[in-house]
């Protein structure tokens, strides 16, 4: 099943491959990712292809000022001729939501995604809706462009389970690409033409939660948080007054569900360190909050991550 998903993927996507791996990791972990890059690097193509490998209901929300927390989660309408409300749902209730530009929304519109994505329902009128399952927010951000836009607050950037940065596609890459639309694989009407169904999703997430996680591998997760939160003695006091705040306990969590993914798409029955390893930057660039004095001193949160990982013993 995941060779057919990958093979479907690929079959449309030009390289991409790290995107390609934390997307499947997101789908089978169950959270949600947040995708940030400049314009152009096919990542709402990445999303709908991925919708497709899976024959899942796939809807693109495109995020402006002047949206509202009904324009996605729905709203009631009068009915003139019942003489009643009716409910028609919003775009959120689909299996893969792509939320494109989702720093252009107001502060208010993003905080209607927090029930959707941390309950998996939206309230309208009063009356719960619970959303399909699978359920994957896929939110993308522009870093370049900050006219017009909204920071999003730490409570819903904590909620993605995973964040990737998408680079630009190689010159060979890119070649493929031109080719590739001469051709008309990339025509959005075509479709994968293999494909798993909403079962197997289900299937390969259920087989994900039962991957064996060592206790030494959980409390090298925990070591590695309590670490963001109390830098100090670990990376020293130089590098401390970089960091804000530390990652909360979802981090651990997210290192959890995630490492049991990646440890399933490598064919393994086990977690092992180097998962976590790997998912460090994924995990934690977006809840490793750092400070002015950073930014202003050119200091990546990658660059944070990676001391505290050299400072914690790996098991």
């Amino acid at each position: 099943m995941l060779k057919t998903v990958s093979d479907a993927y690929s079959a449309k996507m030009v390289g991409q491959e790290r995107l390609r791996m934390s997307l499947l990791i997101s789908l089978i972990a169950g959270g949600h990712i947040l995708l940030e890059s400049v314009p152009g690097l096919a990542k709402t193509t990445a999303a709908s292809t991925l919708a497709d490998t899976v024959r899942a209901q796939f809807k693109r929300i495109q995020c402006t000022p002047d949206l509202l927390p009904s324009d996605i989660t729905g709203n009631q309408i009068y009915d003139a001729a019942t003489g009643s409300f009716r409910t028609v749902l919003g775009p959120v209730h689909a299996n893969f939501v792509l939320l494109d530009e989702i720093n252009r929304s107001s502060a208010k519109t993003q905080s209607a995604m927090l029930e959707a994505m941390q309950e998996h329902q939206t309230t309208i009128g009063g009356e719960v809706h619970h959303l399909p399952k699978p359920f994957l927010v896929i939110a993308t951000q522009n870093p370049i462009e900050q006219e017009g836009t909204y920071e999003l607050p730490e409570a819903q950037m904590d909620r993605f389970l995973l964040k990737e940065i998408v680079e630009y596609p190689s010159p060979a890459e890119e070649f493929e690409i031109l080719g590739r639309i001469d051709s008309g694989v990339l025509d959005p009407d075509r479709h994968v033409s293999s494909a798993i169904s909403l079962d197997d999703v289900h299937m390969l997430q259920d087989v994900a939660s039962r991957i064996y996680v060592d206790p030494a591998i959980r409390n090298y997760i925990v070591s590695i948080a309590y670490v963001t939160r109390n830098p100090a003695p670990y990376i020293g006091e130089e590098r401390a007054r970089f960091i804000k705040y530390g990652a909360s306990p979802r981090a651990s969590i997210a290192f959890l569900q995630a490492s049991r993914a990646l440890a399933l798409l490598n064919g393994r029955g086990h977690v092992i360190p180097e998962d976590i390893r790997s998912l460090r930057h994924l995990v934690l660039r977006h809840r490793v909050l750092l400070t002015f004095e950073a930014d202003a001193d050119g200091i990546r949160s990658e660059e944070i991550i990676d001391q505290i990982f050299a400072a914690v013993p790996t098991p």
